[in-house]
């Protein structure tokens, strides 16, 4: 429990300083290392008719709830989901709202929060370890934690809560929520059928600023993706499109092979319209089939050996990532996005404890929960063994990880080693850490060297002190290796937004 809770407390570090918030709303929600506890009362005769006519009508019922000891009354609620909602069983997913009946309520100033039922996964831990290492590595993507969710009091189940993707969550993560908000669903694939907007409507949500109804900006990015010359793309699109973000997640999301997503099924993500740096920036969404769940098609060694250059059939159905891939400046940056991954976080040494962990904090309730999709044995067993066509967390990762790095390997990268991975022999020490202007090296007095994680040298300095500062105020956000003329290494994160 102690490992999870640190973890956790990195992960709320991290996201608060990339942000660039103090304190950001639900804060002591995703950062607590409790399950919380959700009752939800519903006063119609039939509610769960009422329930059932919400999913089909997209609207709220009133319900009274008292989470974690504290009463809320007129929230809220309704099922949400395709495939979750979709089955036979009565554990379905709900959407909160507790501004729908009464604005003035919120829980730790979150207005709207999502249950996911967790009907594809054994282990209750795909969305929440996914979620966790998008956030904590900087990548735009909603919080994650769990709660016990009970219904007229009666125990209806554990479930994964997440975090909305709304105007909250915009002003914390980019400072301003007046940009555009659109989710790539039903067929976010970003292909270009011409200047007239009817022809994308079917294909996009807006989720902001629906009076207006300007998708002006969405036609001009689709536009500059598939019309620019391949000489110039990579200018043109940086000018509309904020790469890092998309780098990252496109990383994240081939590591984690999952392919419900832009790259696989072409929907299940956000892009928001950020107005204070004029272009896009891409949002995680819905990966509860991460971890190779969601199979398009192929089995399961193909998908545990999934290319970092997959692109799903036909060709020509994801643009942004075929363009992409056939230019040289732009692939490397994926792959430098891939690399940086790989030597800071995803790794046995890291994920293996963090999921014992997991395993150890929920394992009562899901032992408790009467509504979940799959066996107690099957929640132990696919933590190390797949379960039919159910990858097995823990083996899925040290094969993720040779499958992408020989590739990475073949393209000139070098292997990772321990030196690269570990500071626990390192001489000095790096504060602060994560750093955003300064960086202060404590008992120097050697020479250094600051290094990306594709290895790349980005500054050198002398130092016979026994502090030293160094100026890092040019150097983008990222994870640097800080190296002295001994050989000894220290990892440190750069965070500017």
């Amino acid at each position: 429990m102690k490992k999870y809770i640190s973890f956790i407390l990195f992960i709320s570090l991290i996201g608060q300083l990339n942000k660039s918030i103090a304190q950001s709303a639900g804060d002591s929600v995703f950062s607590s290392n409790q399950i919380h506890t959700l009752y939800f009362q519903f006063n119609q005769t039939n509610w769960w008719d009422s329930l059932t006519a919400t999913y089909t009508g997209d609207y709220y019922i009133k319900a009274n709830a008292i989470i974690d000891g504290v009463t809320y009354t007129n929230i809220g609620v309704k099922f949400k989901g395709n495939s979750s909602y979709n089955n036979s069983s009565v554990k379905k997913s709900l959407k909160i709202d507790f501004n729908q009946f009464d604005t003035t309520l919120a829980w730790n100033d979150l207005k709207k929060l999502n249950l996911n039922n967790g009907f594809k996964d054994p282990t209750f831990l795909r969305e929440k370890v996914c979620l966790d290492f998008l956030y904590s590595h900087g990548v735009y993507a909603p919080r994650c934690t769990y709660a016990n969710v009970y219904l007229n009091n009666q125990l209806w189940g554990l479930y994964d809560l997440v975090e909305e993707v709304n105007s909250t969550f915009l002003k914390d993560r980019f400072s301003n929520k007046d940009g555009n908000l659109f989710k790539g669903d039903p067929h976010g694939d970003l292909k270009y059928f011409g200047s007239n907007l009817n022809a994308y409507y079917p294909n996009y949500e807006l989720h902001s600023n629906q009076t207006i109804n300007d998708w002006s900006d969405l036609l001009n990015l689709i536009t500059v993706l598939n019309n620019s010359p391949s000489a110039s793309l990579e200018s043109l699109l940086g000018n509309v499109l904020d790469l890092n973000s998309w780098y990252n997640l496109w990383a994240c999301n081939i590591l984690f092979a999952n392919l419900d997503s832009y790259q696989g099924s072409g929907h299940n993500y956000f892009i928001y319209h950020n107005t204070t740096t004029n272009k896009f920036d891409w949002i995680a969404w819905d990966v509860n089939e991460a971890f190779g769940n969601f199979q398009q098609g192929l089995s399961l060694q193909q998908i545990k050996n999934l290319s970092p250059d997959y692109l799903p059939s036909p060709i020509g159905n994801r643009p942004l990532e075929e363009k992409l891939l056939a230019i040289t400046s732009m692939k490397a940056s994926y792959y430098d996005a891939i690399y940086q991954m790989l030597s800071t976080g995803f790794d046995t040494a890291t994920l293996y404890p963090l999921i014992d962990s997991l395993v150890d904090w929920i394992r009562p309730s899901v032992y408790a929960d009467p509504n979940k999709f799959f066996t107690n044995a099957n929640f132990e067993t696919n933590i190390n063994f797949d379960l039919g066509n159910t990858p097995a967390l823990k083996p899925f990762i040290p094969a993720r990880i040779n499958a992408v790095l020989s590739v990475l390997i073949a393209a000139g990268y070098s292997p990772l080693s321990s030196s690269d991975l570990q500071n626990e022999n390192s001489s000095f020490q790096i504060f602060p850490n994560p750093a955003y202007e300064i960086v202060n090296v404590f008992n120097s007095g050697n020479d250094f060297s600051i290094f990306s994680m594709a290895g790349k040298s980005v500054q050198v300095f002398s130092s016979n002190k026994q502090i030293t500062q160094t100026n890092i105020s040019d150097m983008t956000d990222g994870i640097y290796l800080l190296k002295n003329s001994k050989g000894q290494v220290a990892k440190f994160v750069v965070i500017k937004k």
